[in-house]
């Protein structure tokens, strides 16, 4: 394996050049198009991944790179990087903090390098599956043993409805002590760095997704996708600690009526 501590090197490097990218559009007037699935997309995710990419291309031409805006190349590469230049795009292009670029290494189809960087709070987290960082300093989930005293969290509750199991998530939410729309990466970032307890996504695609499964499970914590298999291929995340994840799962696959 390349040099783990080199590579999370690399990672910061390129987390620092984004973002010094995208800050030049935030908060500013810019052109909002929208792809093909109706999602949208600026001039900021564009040419963050295309600053990204660069890098990459130069320090490891034999890798792989597959990105949310430009595709992929080197498909069959050993070693693959995935990016998301902007998690949380209408979080941007709305004023919100909330947004992130999430930056994953994979090696034979497994993640073993995941990142995020929100550029308007200058917060960096990363993990290796076996620890996780943020800001340079180790985190872990928190303990909560009891789904009554934990705070859920998940994105747009409308994809609930329309991907999953509405009436199970919530029976979910009247079974949390707290729950709140705190979604995309941040979500993840409270998780990992012990400020909530379980992040609900009913639809991920790669880059959304690989990126996370280093950094929660280096922070202690479990994550699957909505019927509790490997995440990897999976197209749903759902994270939190292991006291309460089979729970968890458990609640949001019940065969309800809405």
């Amino acid at each position: 394996m390349q040099n783990l501590i080199e590579l999370k090197k690399f990672t910061r490097h390129l987390a620092s050049l984004s973002q010094k990218e995208i800050l030049k559009y935030f908060r500013t007037e810019i052109d909002i198009d929208t792809k093909a699935d109706n999602s949208p997309v600026t001039i900021a995710d564009k040419k963050a991944e295309e600053l990204i990419r660069k890098e990459i291309e130069k320090e490891f031409p034999t890798h792989g790179i597959l990105g949310e805006e430009f595709g992929e190349i080197n498909k069959d590469a050993e070693y693959k990087w995935v990016i998301d230049p902007i998690d949380g795009t209408k979080s941007f292009i709305c004023g919100s903090v909330l947004f992130g670029t999430q930056i994953a290494l994979l090696k034979n189809g497994s993640p073993i390098l995941g990142a995020v960087n929100f550029p308007a709070l200058n917060e960096f987290i990363i993990g290796d599956n076996n620890s996780t960082q943020l800001n340079g300093k180790d985190v872990k989930v928190r303990k909560c043993d009891s789904i009554s005293d934990a705070v859920l969290l998940t994105g747009d509750y409308l994809n609930i409805d329309k991907y999953q199991n509405i009436s199970a998530f919530r029976t979910l939410i009247k079974s949390v002590k707290l729950f709140r729309g705190w979604g995309d990466c941040y979500g993840y970032y409270l998780l990992a760095s012990g400020y909530s307890d379980i992040m609900v996504d009913p639809i991920m695609s790669p880059w959304d997704s690989l990126p996370l499964i280093p950094i929660i499970k280096g922070a202690g914590g479990i994550i699957t996708d909505y019927q509790g298999k490997d995440p990897i291929k999976s197209e749903s995340i759902i994270a939190s600690n292991s006291a309460i994840h089979s729970e968890v799962i458990k609640l949001l696959n019940i065969n309800s009526v809405q």
